[in-house]
């Protein structure tokens, strides 16, 4: 006999954005990609507000796509793996170096309430290799006034990344952190959610028939923001699916657990993006991490992300 089909996987609606708002090719006009996007923002904010157990790790995975884009932007060729293992795996007191710098602004993005001033800023500038410019005096008061004129995010974020770019076009980077920040802001998150900075070379922004890309200012700009808002979002929420699915796995198996110091390495899977399997805390030695680490690859419960049979590191 053949055996009947097994039934499809039923699709878990909290993390889809609804189809029609992934109609980017019928959305002509600026308006009617700032409804799609719209559509697909209120999807991403209702997994946001759900605040799983598993939401440090979606917005640090988050953080680590946005800020391999950002890498390449500054110029440099560091991957998600050679950035993850650098962070990792450095040790009390290591310098990051730039990329890493880099990738540190935006794990600060999406794990702490930061708000926008001076101080921030020169932090920030220096975490991504900028000098100080003329041009980010007031900057903190004109991204206010931009949150202030609009109730649409993506607007409000495109008039932040046209006022960052026309300082230089090495501060474009800049403007995409803080376009995140705007968006938390204007969706009521007490977190941001890395998301912007990962459309930077989105199809949304490619030049057609002979027309430059669309950057920050441009006429094309907002339009295309919008749509690639889209993309980022559903994106995000594939990625928050797949956590979802991990993490619920992850909690079922913790009662089989014997390590003293488990709770603490779970609790840093479930808010991190990785970790070293050599990990240690106030109730777990290395050698005990390193054999609950064993035992969570065995009940397939966590995943080793560095391919390496030595300085491993793991994550959901």
């Amino acid at each position: 006999m053949i055996p009947a089909p097994k039934p499809a996987a039923a699709t878990d609606l909290r993390f889809q954005v609804p189809a029609w708002a992934k109609r980017s090719a019928f959305a002509g006009s600026e308006a009617e990609a700032a409804f799609l996007c719209g559509a697909a923002l209120l999807a991403l904010d209702r997994v946001v507000r759900a605040d799983p157990p598993w939401a440090g790790a979606w917005r640090q995975r988050q953080a680590l796509k946005c800020a391999t884009v950002a890498v390449r932007m500054s110029g440099r060729r560091e991957a998600e793996a050679e950035l993850r293992d650098a962070w990792v795996l450095r040790r009390a007191g290591d310098e990051a170096g730039p990329s890493g710098n880099i990738y540190g602004a935006w794990k600060r993005l999406g794990r702490s309430r930061l708000e926008l001033r001076d101080d921030v800023l020169k932090e920030l500038a220096a975490s991504l290799g900028l000098r100080w410019a003329e041009g980010l005096d007031g900057l903190a008061d004109r991204v206010a006034e931009a949150k202030q004129q609009t109730v649409s995010a993506p607007h409000a974020m495109a008039a932040v990344l046209a006022d960052v770019a026309a300082i230089g076009p090495d501060y474009e980077i800049l403007g995409w952190w803080i376009a995140d920040l705007v968006l938390r802001d204007l969706c009521g998150w007490p977190v941001a959610l890395p998301l912007a900075m990962g459309q930077r070379y989105s199809a949304q922004f490619r030049a057609e028939k002979g027309a430059p890309r669309p950057a920050p200012g441009s006429p094309d700009f907002v339009r295309g923001l919008c749509l690639a808002l889209v993309d980022g979002v559903a994106d995000a929420l594939r990625l928050a699916a797949e956590l979802d699915r991990r993490s619920a796995h992850l909690l079922a198996v913790a009662p089989k657990l014997r390590a003293k110091g488990a709770g603490e390495a779970l609790d840093l899977l479930l808010g991190d993006d990785a970790v070293p399997g050599s990990l240690t805390t106030p109730r777990l030695s290395r050698f005990a991490s390193r054999r609950l680490f064993d035992r969570l690859l065995a009940l397939d419960a966590v995943r080793e992300l560095s391919g390496r049979s030595n300085f491993r590191v793991f994550g959901l």
